[in-house]
């Protein structure tokens, strides 16, 4: 866990360095940025959903989706009152960062660190209701287009086809069918690229980063919310559910990881405050060092 953290801060890091020593410009940072938004990220999407479900785990992955439908609509809940003091989009970074996580890029391989392959599968089910709400609810926060224009960009986002591409996948190998090897590893090969150019390109953002600003009041706030107090409503929650205890374990660490590297990106895409949305994802990474061991340990694993 602390080791795969540790790499994402370097990675960082190194975005850091491309950017300040003039290697990546701002357009470079530009198009870095819709390369994982258009191709990187669907693939990644895609192959997460390529994942095996024995018919005896369909009740237990029926009630870690259910669960994760819940988590979603405890952050909307958070969203309506939570944020109203700040900037348009300040807000619109923060409204998002509340109701999308960074599950998908650490989740995923804490869960297996921790839970074990059960843990894999149930992270993997888990992330099916934020990834739909990230690209429908999550992108309609930085567009202003019509209602309709909305939808049909929402629906056609390459993120949201992903989805859709995922959800058949997933089905189709119930029922033995499986991609090609051949275009199947290529959309693992580019999909192992994600959070390498993820994290470079959000390094890049944060070189326009005043170090002094780095830890204010909103970013400290913030990741409090995320890391601490998000994992410790949703444990209150399926505990008193009395929710199979690993089901549980595996959805409480997932709610508690930071913001999600698209904060970053779809700011700068849509050019609403990139660099402050940067600090959310550095800072809520940086103190989820310390809060994702402590929660395993509440946890037990």
């Amino acid at each position: 866990m602390i080791n795969l953290q540790i790499e994402i801060f370097l990675l960082i890091v190194v975005g850091l360095v491309l950017s300040k020593t003039g290697l990546m410009s701002s357009l470079t940072r530009k198009q870095l940025t819709k390369i994982v938004l258009t191709i990187v990220l669907p693939c990644s999407i895609i192959q997460s959903f390529e994942i095996d479900v024995d018919h005896d785990l369909i009740v237990s992955c029926i009630i870690v989706f259910l669960v994760s439908v819940m988590t979603q609509f405890v952050y909307w809940l958070f969203n309506c009152f939570l944020w109203k003091n700040q900037s348009l989009a300040r807000r619109i970074n923060l409204q998002y960062g509340t109701m999308v996580s960074n599950a998908g890029f650490m989740g995923m391989p804490l869960a297996q660190g921790v839970f074990g392959d059960i843990g894999l599968l149930y992270a993997s089910i888990f992330l099916i209701p934020q990834r739909v709400c990230m690209w429908s609810y999550g992108l309609s926060l930085y567009t202003t287009s019509r209602k309709q224009d909305l939808i049909k960009n929402v629906l056609f986002h390459p993120c949201i086809i992903a989805i859709f591409i995922g959800v058949l996948l997933m089905i189709g190998r119930m029922f033995g069918f499986v991609l090609p090897e051949a275009l199947d590893d290529t959309i693992g090969a580019i999909a192992s690229c994600n959070t390498a150019l993820s994290m470079i390109a959000i390094g890049g953002i944060l070189s326009d980063v005043n170090v002094d600003d780095v830890f204010d009041k909103t970013t400290l706030f913030y990741s409090m919310i995320r890391l601490i107090v998000f994992p410790l409503v949703l444990l209150i929650i399926v505990r008193l559910l009395n929710i199979d205890i690993l089901v549980a374990n595996v959805c409480v660490l997932l709610s508690g990881m930071p913001a999600a590297s698209t904060t970053a990106m779809l700011a700068q895409t849509y050019d609403k405050d990139p660099v402050f949305s940067s600090k959310l994802v550095f800072v809520s990474t940086l103190f989820s060092l310390f809060t994702l061991p402590l929660l395993s340990m509440l946890l037990g694993g």
